[in-house]
């Protein structure tokens, strides 16, 4: 139908490039965390295989340190967007 086409272009239409900036950032916000939380398995499974093994213990804690760091990434990308956007003035 002609009538359907506009109306589903327009629903992919944004309002503004603070609004395609804010998007951006909760995607790569979740990726982050998806990836975080893998770095978190592979070591708790690591830690649990290690049998005693330091060098296993010490990969495995490699992974929660990526793990922390990924995390804290994550919820500090929407905090550092926004106080940018201030700066800016968006």
């Amino acid at each position: 139908m002609p009538g359907s086409a506009p109306a589903a272009s327009a629903a992919l239409a944004v309002a503004s490039i603070s609004q395609v900036i804010t998007n951006v950032t909760n995607l790569v916000s979740g990726f982050l965390a998806a990836l975080a939380t893998l770095s978190l398995t592979i070591g708790g499974l690591r830690h649990l295989m290690a049998a005693g093994d330091p060098s296993e213990v010490s990969a495995a804690r490699r992974h929660y340190k990526e793990a922390a760091f990924g995390y804290a990434i994550a919820v500090l990308a929407p905090v550092i967007v926004g106080l940018l956007k201030q700066v800016l003035g968006e």
